[in-house]
């Protein structure tokens, strides 16, 4: 390939000179970068430093933007090339640097590949470059990048938030302190104010304790606000890598489980969320006042103290001894939930079928029994967990009112070691003191409610991804040559190959049709070429690279796909035709519509390309759905696009069209084409016939007619009306029906 050429895009357009640094960056890693995924960011105009770092990112490397020095670019040399954002609007590559002689090397990427680096050095380098550079590298390794999720896990997510947290301790800790002043003024005024009649210390006491409650006002609320930081930030963070967890998950486990159940799993995430950064942060910052005020209760009054310890562990024990019986029973509580849901999912993805063949009332009653069974085991749950409740009070009373009475009786003994100002100080600091005790004990009781919903995520989120879904793996420019070489492949929970030692090989601009009875394996073939399916044997290849060395996001944004039902997303037809390529423009959409055949259409309706598609797509009838959608592939401009039974919900009128382009689409591209309307592939170049997942034969259609038995007896099932036009009129067939035969 010359070098115009690669530094030009599908339609001859020029790559800016940034673009083409950070192209050039990443093939010395091994990697492309597609230019068409590029996007500006808010704003720019031009490719800017962070917009540039995201499009490596998304694509599967490291990048980071940064503003560096001159001195930093010494110690970069051997880390391989470093892209340089100059004023002007243009970068360069940072190939090489000589601390000695204090120069670095630097190449400009449109220059000629073979073209040696100019050596500059710091005074030349500064007049064109202020510092903007970005670092790039391949992707960290999978057991960094994808760790399993636990709560492990989330505890090392927040405890990246180690600024926050340690604001947050400090905190915590100058409140814990205020806390005792209180107490001790109360002991002050009863015991000394009153007793003496003193004014004075009664206003200075009024003095302090209107600056503590100042500092406790303000320490309060910033606490409560590093707290709700703090949550924001892990719910963003947990957000992104849950939704980045959950569309790399292989297509076979959302074909097997119901869309409401996976929803159901993945939300009880936030449940987990809602735990840490609330009850069990506030406990544990709670703790922090035990720590504090637990020695001043000993020092006020150690048999007292005393008391409030064993009524606090009678607690932590009376919860821990219904802890498993809670547990089993709420795991029957998750069950009777997930089937709820599954249900409610299920209905209303489905609710087109349940309207058109009134299937209300057996939804209803599915729902109803779905609903009672929750609702039992949420009784049986509630009543377990009212036990421990029941237990718990009489103690938790007494921890307040025996202290009271027992107190009463101390200073009533002892007066003089223990006044009645004391025991108000005491009654107000065991409060403090008992409540993250107990806290601490239901912590543990509703630990299993949060470890069941954390057992229902990570049962969806720790599922084998796909292979080299988003980083590792070939990455190599298309002609769009297939080679299939003895594959055989079996569904799991299936004993029958759905593909047996196929075989077959086209060349680069092929248009290559899939016949067969159904259950052949046509669109097994497909799922195969996309890399859905990779547990099969044999080998298949693209341009003679193997498809499981070819990453995956790579493999598929070089296809264009077409399916028999597609969906389309909410929002403009302009939108939906370009959700492959966001970057491109309406002149882009216009295109892809003209060839697909769907111009005539969208420029009837009310808003043009600006007609806002609903839900379901209500507004479009399915003809005019699966022509946006074949608009949808070629905006990407694919050198491989597959059709799989794309023409059969259109109508005569549409499929004439689309057939009567398919020529225009098909040129400079290879086309895999599966259908059962043979008369629609009759201009293939070879057309493959299926028997039981088995290459009956594979020719042109004149020749295939000649020497193909199943293909013949498919051709005579389609066209048997053409037999029927051409014989006598007496030949009819309405004698026939009336005769029964």
């Amino acid at each position: 390939m010359s070098q115009d050429a690669a530094d030009a895009g599908p339609r001859g357009a020029p790559i800016h000179p940034r673009l083409m640094a950070m192209m050039m960056a990443a093939r010395y890693f091994g990697l492309e970068l597609d230019p068409h995924e590029f996007r500006l960011a808010q704003g720019e105009t031009s490719p800017g430093a962070a917009s540039l770092s995201d499009w490596a990112k998304n694509s599967g490397m490291w990048s980071r933007a940064l503003r560096l020095k001159w001195r930093h670019l010494m110690s970069l040399g051997g880390s391989g090339p470093v892209v340089l954002l100059f004023n002007d609007g243009t970068a360069g590559l940072l190939t090489g640097a000589n601390p000695e002689a204090k120069i670095v090397g630097l190449k400009d990427p449109r220059a000629p590949e073979a073209e040696a680096a100019i050596m500059v050095d710091e005074m030349r380098l500064a007049e064109v470059w202020s510092g903007e550079t970005i670092l790039l590298r391949a992707e960290r390794g999978q057991a960094e990048a994808d760790p399993p999720f636990t709560l492990g896990w989330l505890f090392q997510m927040m405890m990246k938030e180690g600024k926050s947290l340690r604001d947050l301790f400090i905190a915590s800790l100058a409140l814990s302190f205020l806390t005792i002043i209180p107490p001790l003024l109360v002991m002050s005024v009863v015991d000394k104010v009153i007793t003496h009649q003193s004014f004075s210390t009664l206003f200075l006491m009024s003095v302090i304790l209107s600056i503590m409650v100042a500092y406790e006002t303000l320490l309060g609320f910033a606490r409560r606000l590093i707290i709700a930081v703090v949550g924001v930030r892990t719910d963003a963070k947990l957000n992104l890598h849950v939704f980045a967890r959950l569309v790399r998950l292989p297509l076979d486990y959302f074909e097997r489980h119901p869309a409401g159940e996976t929803m159901y799993k993945v939300s009880q995430i936030h449940q987990v969320r809602g735990f840490i950064t609330g009850k069990l942060l506030t406990t544990l910052l709670d703790m922090i006042t035990l720590a504090v005020l637990l020695p001043f209760l000993f020092w006020l009054n150690a048999t007292l103290a005393w008391i409030v310890l064993i009524c606090s562990t009678a607690v932590l024990l009376i919860i821990l001894a219904y802890l498993r019986p809670m547990r089993v029973v709420y795991g029957r509580v998750i069950v009777a939930e997930t089937n709820k849901q599954s249900a409610l999912g299920e209905t209303v993805f489905g609710i087109k079928t349940v309207k058109s063949l009134a299937l209300e009332p057996q939804r209803k009653t599915l729902w109803d029994e779905r609903v009672a069974e929750a609702g039992k085991w949420r009784l049986a749950f509630g009543k377990l967990g009212n036990w421990p409740q029941t237990l718990v009070t009489p103690v938790e009373r007494f921890m307040w009112m025996g202290i009271v009475m027992i107190g009463a009786y101390l200073a009533l003994v002892d007066p003089g070691t223990f006044q009645v100002g004391s025991l108000f100080a005491f009654m107000m600091l065991s409060q403090r003191v008992s409540q993250p005790l107990v806290g601490l004990a239901r912590l543990i009781e509703e630990w299993e409610e949060v470890g069941g919903a954390m057992g229902q995520a990570a049962e969806v989120l720790n599922r084998p991804l796909e292979v080299d879904a988003a980083s590792g793996g070939l990455r190599p420019k298309f002609a769009g040559a297939i080679t299939y070489e003895d594959v055989t492949f079996t569904y799991a929970g299936t004993k029958t190959p759905a593909l047996e030692k196929v075989s077959f090989s086209i060349p680069a601009g092929t248009m290559l049709g899939l016949v067969g009875r159904s259950g052949s394996g046509k669109s097994t073939i497909t799922r195969l070429l996309q890399g859905i399916n990779r547990e099969y044997t044999g080998f298949v290849k693209i341009d003679n690279a193997d498809l499981r060395e070819i990453n995956l996001r790579h493999l598929r944004s070089s296809f264009g796909v077409v399916l028999q039902d597609n969906f389309l997303f909410r929002g403009s037809i302009r939108d939906n035709i370009l959700a492959g390529r966001p970057g491109l423009t309406l002149d882009d959409a216009i295109r892809a519509a003209r060839l697909a055949g769907a111009e005539e259409f969208i420029e009837r309706m009310p808003n043009g390309y600006e007609t806002y598609i609903e839900e379901g797509s209500p507004n479009l009838s399915g003809g005019q759905k699966q022509r946006l959608a074949i608009a949808r592939a070629l905006i990407t401009d694919p050198r491989i696009l597959i059709l799989d039974e794309a023409t059969s919900a259109l109508d005569p009128e549409s499929e004439a069209l689309v057939n009567a382009n398919l020529l225009r689409i098909a040129r400079g591209r290879t086309m895999v084409i599966v259908s059962h309307r043979l008369s629609s592939l009759v201009e293939c170049d070879q057309i493959m016939v299926l028997d039981k997942g088995k290459v009956m034969d594979i020719g042109p259609h004149d020749k295939l007619l000649e020497r193909c038995t199943v293909y013949r007896q498919l051709w005579a099932q389609q066209n048997r009306h053409m037999d029927v036009k051409q014989g006598p009129r007496h030949a009819a067939l309405a004698p026939n029906l009336v005769h029964g035969s």
